[in-house]
């Protein structure tokens, strides 16, 4: 009985340390993929290997999206690329009612750049019609004045131009599992951060308070949204990238962490 009792002890331990994503990685998986949700993915039924489902699309250069068993058991989002690639998962035809809605998802990030000077990365990306703008509420630069790797609200695209307002308030935290929360609401042109549940208000844009170009800054109706990783220069440290991501849903309340 006891000889029974240690092999399956040992087997239990062998399991849970199987995988490539690091012990601690994203805790219990909400695994709450509602209806009412406008978009949600655990990836708990998707196959493990390169990432394909009909319920998002893929956009990739120099990069990869892989399914992994985490180690508690759960199914995450292995995002990869090298150098200033980019790997995303797209969630296109999306439409919010009113235009106004929250994002959440669970995010590991291996390594951020250190180099070249100023090197800026996004992780959520949304675009759509009646206005240019790539709005980017969750990404961030590596900031060789401070120095320091931050978290920052940035666009592109439009009249403001290329921005990220990173802000001292909101370093990054390498190697560890943390929720990201965010807000896009078209009065005044709104975007706001959460971080493990708790707001950052520097965190923020709006119409007229912005790291851009002193005109208004337009929200698009959203119609598509992107999640994953992009850096923007060449020549990185790292020379690659690994994230994982869990838990994304897209919803027109705020879901929490």
């Amino acid at each position: 009985m006891r000889r029974s009792l240690a092999v399956f002890t040992a087997a239990l331990i062998l399991g849970t340390t199987a995988g490539s994503v690091p012990a601690g990685a994203s805790g219990a998986s909400h695994r709450s993929c509602t209806r009412d949700l406008l978009f949600c993915e655990d990836f708990e039924r998707l196959p493990r290997g390169g990432a394909s489902t009909l319920d998002w699309g893929v956009d990739t250069r120099n990069g990869t999206l892989t399914v992994e068993r985490a180690r508690h058991g759960n199914q995450v989002l292995h995002v990869h690329t090298v150098d200033n690639g980019r790997a995303f998962l797209r969630v296109d035809d999306f439409a919010a009612p009113g235009n106004r809605f929250y994002g959440r998802m669970r995010l590991r990030v291996d390594a951020f750049p250190t180099a070249p000077d100023w090197a800026h990365f996004t992780l959520v990306e949304a675009t759509g019609t009646g206005s240019p703008e790539v709005v980017r509420p969750i990404g961030g630069q590596y900031a060789p004045t401070v120095p320091g790797i931050f978290w920052g609200v940035g666009a592109d695209g439009g009249p403001t131009g290329d921005w990220t307002n990173w802000r001292e308030s909101a370093p990054v935290v390498e190697d560890t599992w943390q929720c990201f929360e965010w807000q896009l609401d078209p009065k005044d042109n709104r975007v706001v951060v959460w971080i493990d549940g708790v707001a950052n208000p520097e965190l923020t844009a709006s119409t007229t308070q912005h790291g851009g170009n002193d005109v208004p800054f337009i929200l698009p109706t959203v119609n598509t949204v992107k999640i994953g990783w992009q850096l923007y220069q060449g020549g990185t440290t790292p020379g690659e990238f690994d994230i994982w991501i869990d838990d994304i849903a897209l919803s027109t309340k705020r879901l929490g962490c």
